[in-house]
């Protein structure tokens, strides 16, 4: 990968591509203001480098490279071609900003062509494009947040529920960073009497007393177990889970994913098999990001067609993290229905027994044997539709909702690092209770916070930044 001056000044488009009321120019670095100088007019004729802090201003976006004549502003001739856009202009002075370095904004009108020409004019002035994730980088690297909140930005620009959205903000504003780093000042304050007493073994200063570094190393590592421990809801928060609808045909699989989804999503007809293909959507339920499939109701194909769809829906249903397995009340049990009891009766499955609408024929003690719980639902009359989302929320959770404002980790990179920082300081505690050498066992704790000093970025290697920012979007 190209390595770019950190010194550099840079500029990107950071909002989407398209036709909108406002699309952004960012520029941010040493140069932002006098660039800005070169190619903005505002209406009172003021240049930006004299602009307070945190202020908008009006005017427009010009190209003084073409000739002047025929159009004034301000006492000065333009053509209207070089007029490139009407702009509102916002100024941020460092160290108060997103990158802690001079920040202009470019509010302009957010078609391709406008937003296009006025980049490329900022570039053409002596600016680079930032590469991916670069203004975060950058308030990562001037010390305006740790690494851990940077990556708290991309979680928030993904957020898919409410739920990952709070779990992001509260890791950009720090709750994850304060609970390591209160870990981490932990461990440096038992190494500090280990080292003295290494170093000076035999003065009389703070003598080791195996018992208290022990409780010590034990409460901290409590600390990061009940970090951990609310990890994997986090990841569920942050990535969901992947769930489909399974079922014989005419079943009402369809109609179950409309109810869900609160509108009409798949074809609902009584002609078994109408849905020949899977369907996807990603849904809200209680919080969790679900990506649920409605598969081919179809056992036996009868063409090419229906053959490829099943395939489709068991690796669908191989891949699923969860299995709804839909019947039909009304109707007795078919032989689909009982190959599909027996083929996911090791799969995380969910029962669902649908038009309880109607007059029940279905034998539910033997379903019942085979699943637990088992949910009654009307999809058609939307009945039950909650305690289906109730239901399926609980067995996430495992049957537990958390109260209070847990710490929550989703980033795979500090789980990894918090289970390395843990495994030292339980060789740690193996070593004090053996009786090692006091080298050893500080060894063993300048290790684990080594892994802490990760997830902070406190240590960290440009291939490692190059992979956690390439994620990101150009303009963030």
């Amino acid at each position: 990968m190209i390595r770019y001056d950190a010194g550099d000044t840079i500029a990107a488009i950071a909002t989407p591509i398209g036709e909108s009321g406002i699309g952004i120019v960012r520029i941010s670095g040493k140069s932002a203001l006098s660039i800005a100088d070169k190619i903005f007019v505002s209406k009172n004729g003021r240049r930006p480098s004299s602009f307070k802090a945190y202020t908008t201003h009006y005017g427009w976006i010009i190209d003084s490279r073409a000739s002047k004549r025929n159009y004034t502003i301000h006492n000065t001739q333009y053509t209207r071609q070089e007029i490139i856009d009407e702009v509102i202009l916002t100024v941020m002075r460092a160290p108060k900003s997103y990158t802690k370095e001079d920040i202009v904004e470019i509010n302009c009108h957010a078609g391709i062509v406008a937003l296009g020409r006025v980049l490329d004019l900022v570039l053409e002035s002596g600016v680079r494009l930032a590469q991916p994730g670069e203004f975060t980088k950058r308030a990562f690297l001037n010390g305006r947040i740790d690494l851990a909140q940077a990556e708290a930005v991309l979680d928030i620009i993904r957020a898919k529920t409410d739920s990952a959205l709070k779990i992001g903000i509260e890791q950009l504003k720090g709750a994850l960073s304060d609970e390591i780093n209160s870990a981490r000042i932990a461990l440096i304050e038992i190494l500090s009497v280990l080292e003295t007493n290494i170093d000076f073994p035999e003065e009389e200063i703070g003598s080791v007393n195996p018992k208290e570094i022990q409780k010590d190393l034990d409460n901290i590592n409590r600390k990061l177990k009940n970090i951990l421990d609310n990890s994997k809801f986090a990841r569920i928060f942050r990535e969901g889970i992947n769930l489909v609808i399974a079922g014989s045909p005419n079943v009402g699989k369809s109609s179950f994913l409309n109810a869900l989804l609160k509108q009409e999503r798949s074809i609902v007809t009584p002609i078994p098999g109408t849905t020949r293909d899977t369907i996807e959507e990603v849904i809200d339920i209680r919080g969790i990001p679900v990506r649920i499939v409605d598969t081919a109701g179809i056992i036996e194909p009868k063409d090419l067609v229906e053959k490829k769809a099943v395939q489709r829906s068991k690796r669908y249903v191989d891949l699923a993290d969860l299995v709804i397995l839909l019947f039909d009340g009304s109707k007795r049990l078919s032989q689909e229905d009982e190959l599909l009891i027996r083929k996911l009766r090791k799969r995380p499955t969910l029962a669902v027994i649908n038009k309880i609408d109607l007059r029940q024929k279905i034998d539910r003690q033997k379903i019942l044997r085979r699943f637990n719980p088992v949910i009654d639902i009307s999809a058609k009359k939307l009945k039950n539709i909650d305690l289906f989302e109730e239901t399926l929320a609980n067995l996430v959770y495992n049957g537990k909702v958390r109260s209070g404002e847990p710490i929550w980790v989703s980033n795979l990179r500090h789980i990894e690092a918090i289970k390395n920082a843990q495994g030292f300081i339980n060789q740690a505690v193996n070593a004090l209770e053996s009786k090692w050498s006091l080298e050893f066992i500080a060894q063993d704790i300048k290790d684990a916070l080594g892994y802490l000093d990760d997830i902070l970025g406190a240590r960290f290697s440009e291939d490692l930044l190059d992979k956690i920012f390439s994620d990101f979007c150009i303009g963030k």
